[in-house]
Formats: C-alpha cells, sequence, structure tokens
C-alpha cells in the first residue's frame, strides 16, 4: 500500500493543478453568483428543504470569525499558502492521493485570498441547517456560514488527517505469525 511520501510521476503534475484551478473558478462563481441574488440580512432562500440554504454574509476573519478586521494581512498569507503549496507539488511531486488533498486546501485559500484582496472580506452564503442542529445541540450556537473555499480547506484536511492514519501503516512482513493464526499446526 502506498504512503502519504511516495514520489508521484512527472505526468501528473497538471492534476494538482486543474484540480485547484476548477475550484477555484467554481468557488469564484459561486461568490460572483450570490452577490448578484442575496442580500444580506434577507431571510435564508431554501435549496434543499431541512438540508441546505443560500444566506448572504461576509467575513472580515477567519474561521467563525476568528481574527475579524484582519482580512488583508490573512488574504496575503492564504494567498502565499495556497501558492507554496501548488508549488511545492510542482517541484516535489507526491502520490496522487496527496496531491488531490493538497489542491483541495490551496484552492480553498487562494479562494477566500482572492475575496480578501478585492473586497476586504470575504463573501460566505452556504447554510446547512443540520450542521446547525449539531452546533446548537453542544451549546455553540448556529454553525457558521460558509463557501466552496471552505468547504475545500475543511474536507482537504479532514482527508489528510484520515489518510495520514490509513496510508502510512505499514503492512506486516509475508511470513510473520499473526495473533490470530496457530504458529506450530498439528496434522
Amino acid at each position: 500500500m502506498p504512503t502519504l511520501t511516495d514520489r508521484a510521476s512527472r505526468s501528473s503534475l497538471w492534476l494538482p493543478l486543474l484540480i485547484a484551478a476548477v475550484l477555484i473558478f467554481a468557488d469564484q462563481a459561486l461568490k460572483a453568483w450570490a452577490l448578484a441574488n442575496l442580500q444580506e440580512g434577507a431571510p435564508p432562500r431554501v435549496v434543499v428543504p431541512g438540508l441546505l440554504e443560500w444566506v448572504l454574509t461576509f467575513n472580515t476573519g477567519a474561521a467563525w470569525s476568528m481574527f475579524s478586521g484582519s482580512a488583508a494581512p490573512l488574504a496575503l498569507g492564504r494567498m502565499l499558502v495556497g501558492l507554496g503549496i501548488l508549488v511545492y507539488l510542482f517541484l516535489r511531486p507526491q502520490h496522487r492521493f496527496l496531491s488531490v488533498v493538497l489542491a483541495l486546501i490551496s484552492a480553498g485559500a487562494i479562494g477566500n485570498a482572492i475575496d480578501g484582496l478585492r473586497f476586504g472580506k470575504v463573501t460566505d452564503m452556504i447554510h446547512a441547517p443540520p450542521l446547525s442542529a449539531v452546533t446548537r445541540a453542544i451549546g455553540q450556537g448556529d454553525f457558521p456560514i460558509f463557501n466552496i473555499a471552505d468547504s475545500c480547506v475543511v474536507v482537504g484536511t479532514i482527508a489528510l488527517l484520515i489518510g495520514s492514519f490509513v496510508m502510512d501503516r505499514k503492512p506486516k512482513a509475508p511470513g510473520r505469525a499473526s495473533d490470530d493464526h496457530e504458529v506450530n499446526r498439528k496434522p
């Protein structure tokens, strides 16, 4: 089984760039749609009843509005991280799984950096009532409204964590007895 640090062939250099480009485009397109079709403070627009709503809001900080009012420095940091990841993947090709996961994180960082640099705030519009039900149940209020870029960072980070546990496990050496089988079998 491959590990997260297995080297990839040069033929897969395009994959992380393509993934990042598609996700950044999708993020920016949805943000443009939200700015053109939604109004801040308006009631939610239901997309899938009970699962997904559009609600326009803005964030000048990071997740859960941490560092509010710091859009420009955060945008610069996000852009450097996102581009740095892509440069790393270009200079040191990785196993496909790691390339995809890092491309997700890179796309999310760049997508939100674009907003921070252009508008001084990040546009958010996705509200998932089931996530709010969970956060309210643990006394934390509504789950934050988010965007595609935020999803890319979260999904990429979770996949990276899970992958680091699953893919880096060393297989048992062949011929070694396991605890589940008898070592000396009698005929």
